[in-house]
């Protein structure tokens, strides 16, 4: 559905991990207990929370890819799909102040499974690479119409290129040149 693809990590790290095993797919794999390996670049993300400052690590800090396990809400891992779900924009989280702007409020990541087409969004994580964020943000820009109305159909709005600043400020904070 999306031909896009995002800067990739330079790989998995090869480091001994403590795992555990689970059978995926007919055969024996292992499976790192504090973290888990990018179906998509390879690269071994850490999920414990003192490294990416989030509780439900979801996606790859390298290229910000995921994978479809939460089925109703973040971190309940009862989705069947399992597919690959492909970052395809940006939005905010509404800010809680309401004398706030309307975008000040906290960056998130759109994904849309590959599979099944369903939509969430996800909390930028500490460890996240700035320069992807930026690249997924810059790609969303081009988004098909289609896409954008079945996004503004499920409540959920893109951030525009009047959002630039924006993104630069979260990212890279004030001192910010580009």
């Amino acid at each position: 559905m999306f031909a896009e693809t995002y800067p990739l990590s330079s790989g998995a790290s090869s480091e001994k991990l403590k795992c555990k095993h689970s059978f995926q797919r007919g055969k024996r794999k292992r499976v790192p207990e504090n973290g888990f390996w990018c179906i998509h670049c390879g690269a071994y993300v850490y999920t414990l929370a003192g490294v990416s400052g989030v509780q439900n690590r979801n996606h790859c800090p390298y290229c910000l890819w995921s994978q479809h396990v939460d089925h109703f809400q973040s971190g309940d891992r009862l989705s069947a799909c399992k597919a690959i779900m492909q970052p395809i924009g940006l939005t905010v989280k509404p800010a809680r102040n309401k004398y706030a702007r309307s975008c000040a409020g906290e960056l998130m990541v759109i994904h849309q499974c590959n599979h099944c087409g369903k939509l969430s969004i996800n909390r930028i994580a500490s460890d996240d690479l700035s320069e992807v964020v930026a690249a997924v943000f810059h790609t969303s820009l081009k988004l098909e119409q289609a896409i954008r109305q079945y996004l503004a159909r499920a409540g959920i709005h893109p951030l525009l290129e009047d959002d630039e600043s924006l993104v630069n400020l979260q990212l890279y904070g004030r001192n910010y040149i580009g």
